[in-house]
């Protein structure tokens, strides 16, 4: 049976109040629950303890980052917390960059202590699946992946390695949760391996 830690990054600012990433946060406990996942979860706005989620991540085979994309990338309370809980876990989650200087063969981010641990990232944009898509089109059809490349690295830093990243587009302008909800359940089933 697979651990996993669910962090709901939504947060209520300007004109958002969190409420699609909160439904897709409460869709992945709800069917990891189902399927007879152990989970725990941390709503990062409300707060956390940094030794405490540093134990979560050792706890857990499989880290899923629910959010919003804000300015091309993760919102700056899930990025505080990236720096906090990573930084508070070296020797735990990492030993070091990887590199020594008596070996110069060893290569920068190879200092990760969590390998077989893998991540996710479930993601919420108000810009249209055309954006990512379309080499015309702002992101250039480098995908959803290619803008978050840092945070991908961030993971894998630590020797953690991605599964399947889900995404819902048009979130503001043109918002079918109903059919995200349900596109977001299969993703999770087939991506868990689990039950219909």
């Amino acid at each position: 049976m697979k651990k996993v830690l669910l962090l709901n990054g939504g947060k209520k600012f300007a004109h958002s109040d969190g409420r699609y990433n909160t439904t897709l946060h409460e869709t992945a406990l709800s069917v990891l629950d189902r399927g007879g996942v152990d989970v725990k979860t941390t709503f990062i706005d409300e707060g956390y303890d940094v030794a405490e989620e540093v134990a979560k991540f050792l706890w857990a085979d499989v880290i899923i980052y629910q959010m919003p994309g804000w300015w091309m990338g993760a919102p700056w309370t899930v990025k505080k917390y990236i720096d906090e809980v990573f930084t508070e876990g070296h020797g735990s989650l990492y030993a070091s960059d990887g590199r020594t200087r008596s070996d110069a063969s060893q290569k920068y981010g190879s200092g990760g202590l969590i390998h077989g641990k893998q991540y996710m990232l479930s993601l919420t944009w108000n810009a249209p699946q055309q954006a990512f898509d379309d080499p015309t089109d702002f992101f250039e059809a480098k995908g959803v992946d290619a803008v978050y490349f840092p945070f991908h690295k961030a993971n894998e830093f630590l020797g953690m390695t991605a599964l399947p990243t889900f995404l819902c587009v048009d979130v503001m302008k043109r918002p079918n949760i109903e059919n995200d909800v349900a596109r977001y359940e299969q993703h999770l089933t087939e991506v868990f391996g689990l039950k219909a």
